[in-house]
């Protein structure tokens, strides 16, 4: 995949992420368990990861499975941050910034697993 197409689907993901963190989506569907929010947060920090990850890979950039984790961290706990103090409809939880960092750990051990196998 081509550089630039990596910092697209990286920034237009960013764009997308932060827009529904930020607004109030109403009534959403569920999976049936009283932690379908978590499981969001995993799964779009471990997304967050690997797209960030492909596109740092293609730069000159040391370390980017390091620097994919630091980004996914550090723009989980602004979002929340962000949640509580800009909107009326969502509020900031602690929990939630765990459920970003377990997905992110869950994505960068599955990158560095494949890192791996590519290098046998």
């Amino acid at each position: 995949m081509p550089k630039y197409l990596a910092l697209s689907l990286f920034l237009l993901y960013l764009i997308f992420l932060t827009a529904i963190s930020l607004i109030n989506l109403g009534k959403l569907p569920t999976l049936g368990s009283s932690f379908d929010d978590k499981i969001f947060h995993f799964l779009s920090h471990s997304l967050l990861v690997v797209l960030t990850f492909n596109y740092f890979n293609k730069t000159r950039v040391s370390k980017p499975i390091l620097i994919s984790a630091f980004l996914s961290i550090g723009y989980g706990i602004i979002i929340e941050w962000l949640q509580g103090i800009t909107s009326n409809s969502r509020t900031s939880d602690a929990y939630d910034v765990y459920a970003n960092i377990l997905g992110t750990v869950f994505a960068i051990i599955i990158l560095s697993i494949l890192k791996n196998v590519k290098l046998k």
